[in-house]
């Protein structure tokens, strides 16, 4: 996979020594060897006065983006948020940069962006764009999170207390062990998305106090609050004070969640096993309304109408084998049901404006349908661009941003009959 975005990990500790033998039967040890991806730490006080200003750099490795007003952040994996002027599409501007360690997603409010840095939720001033500074950080809200290591290799020696673990090395690892017990490992398990929230009808872009970002989102914010997946729970932040802000009860959902998007006062959320739907009319405390089960896949969401757009894709930890579109009908929020489904080629992000839709299809690139008639969505391309590795796409008001893993790209569809490309800003490999 290209784009790679970092996932908080969901950690679950396998020991497979066994501590004890039945009866008189002698025990026997032995020694063995083997590569192992070790944690590198960061000490808790340096870690948490890392949030600094920094000038315009290249992007090298995007992940999420978000746009409030004329002014496009895109999140660099795990270091921070570029900050670009968008004045004019067709020639965006570098502003500069925030350096955010372990940053994966965003959300803004008024002059407020707040950010994953790892393990914990940062509120950025951004008054002046060029000139952000922290002014709250709520500690541990997002515990155990940590960087995606090589799956080829075990993970060995994680230890929470000895500060947040900002990377991994490789290296040889001799245990003793006694026979027939297997080496001492961590087990990490990752959902493989990890993106921010994307934009609806009901949100104003131009002027508004929120902003706008893609449909892989983690972050979401409606009114005073922010909503926020990790891992199986759902969290509420009130955020009606900054500094000041305060976390709810989270809210446990028993399956693996990975995006959320906000709808006609619902949320939306995608998990590796289906969609949930969740009421907010009293917004500290989030009420299950329903669910849509599919097979064991990843899963963005998008909705618009009557309809609910979800992409399945194979190729990642959530252990699916299916790549389509499904299209379902929430009608009858209570009780939704599956329309159509289409098949795709690996399909990521996606988004729909005004029966737009928009589906990024990995390396198969962006695809553009009219989507007026569910039943015949695969008969209504508007367009393709195939030469490009799609990951995410924000679609508002005649402009479409898609982010992918050749940096991004901004399409004018004000002519849904005539798409134009009218920039692209490139990745800078180091």
């Amino acid at each position: 996979m290209k784009t790679m975005i970092r996932i908080s990990a969901l950690i679950a500790f396998s020991i497979t020594l066994t501590l004890f033998s039945s009866g008189c039967k002698d025990r026997t040890f032995e020694e063995i060897t083997y590569t192992a991806n070790v944690p590198v730490y960061m000490d808790f006080t340096e870690f948490r006065s890392a949030v600094l200003k920094s000038g315009a750099r290249s992007l090298v490795n995007p992940g999420k983006i978000y746009i409030k007003e004329n002014i496009l952040y895109i999140n660099e994996n795990q270091e921070g948020v570029h900050i670009i002027d968008n004045n004019n599409p067709s020639s965006p501007v570098f502003m500069g940069f925030i350096e955010i360690p372990g940053n994966v997603d965003i959300s803004i409010k008024g002059n407020h962006l707040f950010a994953d840095s790892y393990i914990d939720l940062v509120a950025i001033d951004i008054t002046d764009p060029l000139n952000p500074f922290e002014v709250d950080r709520i500690e541990d809200a997002f515990p155990n999170a940590v960087p995606q290591p090589d799956y080829a290799y075990p993970v060995y020696g994680l230890d929470f207390s000895k500060g947040v673990v900002t990377g991994w090395e490789k290296q040889e690892v001799t245990e003793v062990i006694e026979n027939g017990s297997g080496y001492r490992k961590d087990d990490i398990f990752f959902d493989n998305i990890g993106v921010p929230s994307t934009g609806s009808g009901e949100i104003s872009i131009n002027p508004g106090s929120t902003g706008v970002g893609g449909s892989m989102a983690r972050f979401t914010l409606i009114n005073n609050y922010m909503y926020a997946v990790h891992n199986d729970a759902l969290k509420t932040f009130n955020i009606t004070n900054v500094p000041g802000i305060s976390q709810n009860e989270e809210i446990p959902l028993n399956r693996i969640v990975e995006t959320i998007y906000p709808f006609q006062g619902l949320l939306f959320l995608g998990t590796t096993t289906g969609m949930l739907v969740y009421n907010i009319e009293n917004p500290e405390t989030p009420v299950y309304v329903s669910e849509f089960n599919h097979v064991n896949s990843c899963d963005p969401v998008v909705a618009e109408g009557d309809y609910a757009y979800v992409t399945l894709r194979s190729g990642t930890e959530c252990n699916g084998f299916t790549n389509q579109l499904d299209v379902v009908d929430i009608s009858s929020i209570s009780a939704p049901f599956l329309v159509k489904s289409y098949p795709m080629y690996n399909p990521h992000g996606l988004g729909i404006d005004n029966g737009v839709l928009f589906i990024c299809d990995g390396d198969a690139g962006l695809k553009v349908y009219k989507a007026d008639d569910p039943m015949e969505i695969h008969n209504n391309k508007i367009a393709h661009y195939p030469d490009i590795f799609a990951f995410d796409v924000i679609p508002m008001n005649g402009l479409a941003l898609m982010i992918g893993a050749d940096g991004l790209y901004q399409y004018d569809y004000s002519d849904i009959s005539n798409l134009l490309l009218i920039s692209h800003i490139p990745v800078v490999t180091p």
